[in-house]
């Protein structure tokens, strides 16, 4: 069927969301044209591209795009396309070029995306082809960075990145002030996780509270079993902090509460979260206290959230210093990727806890993701059943708090769910300024 713009928006109300919207592949496809196209989608980190002439490729949605480091050491996103055929440029994860030259007929851009050369030239003699009209550059995006974390969109009428993100952004303004030097770069590699469901299932889990004393039982008593027989000297320890935390009771989430902004924005957590409790590094804190005085210190140590979500496509975790990015390939598949960042100025015990994080909880093999998985991949075919047409959302609906710039709260409130599709109902029927 074709939607009409009364029909989508009914598939979305407060308390409810249809069942279409997982399991309909032409929803999907409304949702590429309608918020991947539409709003601010994360790209990478400038430390990815550290030196001029570095490339990262990714898809942006559906499209092949390229992040850049030109030869004036400005950061481009370019679609990664030639401008003659219409040929995949790059189709390497990342590497180092001069220029770019197309595989097929040999035309050559700059690191900025102009038009470089093409062969044969007098071919074209006479013919009304201009080499320096723009529609045969590679075209670029717009595209804004936030400390180092670089953002694109195709929607010229967009807000400003900081403003989109509103409060939202104290977290990744935590993230980076958590590093002594005030900067993180990427490092460790990247986990890649291919997850059989619809991408919203991924994002819905983040803050969603009232699962994890149910779906990881099983591994936080093994792990406490396992962490008994340890000597209290064992190095093996760090895991103690990492995994029991999912065990937490309603009550202690409850405690942390949810804080929703505009545009599908949200974050559990703030003056606690399953975080707070992790051991500092002596050496660390040494860092930080030069670095910033103690009052400051705190003030950013202190600042604790568990999983932030800036709708659709990046999950950032300050406390720990990686992030999950979101690349949905079909209405029901997605693939989950994991990246670890560095502290600049802080000791190299730091990023070994973050890769350890990464390893026990994100990764393929992990303890931890495989539970949330197996329970998306339960629900992505249970959906497929008409048994009901709708998924509820009601946990704590009409008690939220609405502040000026945000809604707050308690920490097993659906209110997370229903920030996102607030906003997903507003993208798709044009409604999102």
């Amino acid at each position: 069927m074709s939607y009409t713009e009364q029909q989508i928006a009914e598939l979305v109300q407060p308390t409810r969301v249809h069942r279409k919207v997982y399991t309909d592949p032409e929803i999907f496809d409304l949702e590429m044209e309608r918020i991947w196209a539409k709003t601010w989608i994360y790209i990478g980190h400038e430390s990815q591209v550290p030196d001029k002439g570095n490339y990262f490729t990714l898809n942006y949605g559906r499209m092949p795009v390229v992040m850049v480091r030109d030869n004036d050491d400005q950061v481009h996103v370019l679609h990664n396309r030639c401008g003659h055929k219409g040929v995949k440029l790059v189709d390497m994860p990342c590497g180092k070029i001069p220029a770019f030259r197309c595989c097929y007929h040999g035309w050559r851009y700059r690191l900025d995306g102009k038009l470089l050369g093409v062969p044969h030239m007098s071919g074209y003699e006479g013919t009304g082809f201009d080499k320096d009209d723009p529609q045969y550059s590679m075209q670029k995006l717009r595209s804004e960075s936030l400390r180092g974390f670089v953002f694109a969109t195709m929607n010229p009428d967009a807000p400003d990145l900081r403003t989109w993100m509103g409060g939202a952004a104290d977290v990744m303004d935590n993230l980076c002030d958590r590093a002594p030097e005030g900067e993180v770069e990427a490092a460790g590699g990247v986990l890649r996780y291919e997850h059989e469901c619809n991408w919203k299932m991924f994002i819905e889990n983040l803050n969603d509270t009232m699962h994890p004393m149910i779906v990881h039982r099983s591994v936080v008593d093994s792990a406490l079993d396992y962490i008994k027989t340890l000597p209290e000297d064992s190095p093996r320890r760090d895991e103690a902090e990492i995994i029991p935390p999912f065990g937490a009771s309603y009550e202690v989430f409850e405690e942390t509460g949810i804080t929703g902004f505009r545009y599908g924005h949200h974050y559990d957590g703030g003056k606690t979260s399953i975080h707070a409790d992790y051991t500092i590094d002596p050496d660390y804190k040494a860092a930080m206290l030069a670095a910033y005085g103690e009052k400051r210190m705190w003030e950013i140590l202190s600042f604790n959230t568990h999983n932030t979500l800036y709708y659709p496509s990046l999950t950032i975790k300050s406390a720990v210093q990686n992030i999950r990015v979101v690349r949905p390939v079909a209405y029901n598949k997605t693939v989950i990727e994991t990246w670890s960042f560095r502290l600049k100025g802080a000791p190299d015990s730091m990023l070994k806890r973050t890769l350890l994080y990464s390893r026990l909880i994100n990764s393929n093999g992990s303890m931890v993701g495989p539970d949330d998985l197996t329970a998306y991949f339960r629900a992505q075919e249970g959906l497929e059943s008409p048994a009901s047409d709708w998924i509820e959302m009601h946990r704590n609906f009409g008690h939220d708090e609405q502040h000026a710039d945000r809604v707050v709260g308690k920490g097993t409130s659906d209110l997370d769910v229903r920030t996102q599709y607030g906003a997903w109902r507003e993208f798709m029927t044009g409604e999102a300024a």
